[in-house]
């Protein structure tokens, strides 16, 4: 049985690495970054199952990184979960709907909660 691929891409660095010890410990393939541009190279090379993307971050956000993926015909249906500390009403709904992501989490999160969605969006 092959490893079900997830991406995670956040500018904070203890969020990718406890991420990625959850997600690790539970059989994923785990591939971080803190920078959005390389986020959309990791997304073509590696076609994850679960893209876990944080909104608020510098240079590109991840509504911005998640419209470019929709637009990008190799991995346009790219499941896609947000993970953030702003709150939904921050956030436009109009561009979130766009991009259709399965779910949406605040931080901080439950471990617990957050493995589960994972396991919930790859199966």
């Amino acid at each position: 049985m092959t490893k079900k691929k997830i991406l995670v891409v956040d500018d904070e660095e203890s969020m990718l690495v406890l991420i990625d010890n959850l997600l690790s410990s539970q059989g994923f393939e785990v591939f971080t970054t803190d920078d959005a541009e390389e986020g959309f190279r990791i997304l073509e090379e590696q076609k994850p199952d679960l893209a876990i993307i944080d909104i608020m971050m510098p240079d590109m956000n991840g509504i911005e990184l998640a419209e470019r993926v929709r637009k990008t015909p190799e991995i346009k249906d790219t499941k896609i979960m947000f993970i953030t500390v702003v709150k939904s009403e921050e956030v436009n709904p109009g561009r979130l709907k766009k991009v259709k992501p399965l779910d949406y989490i605040g931080k901080p999160f439950e471990n617990e909660v957050l493995v589960a969605k994972v396991k919930k969006f790859t199966e």
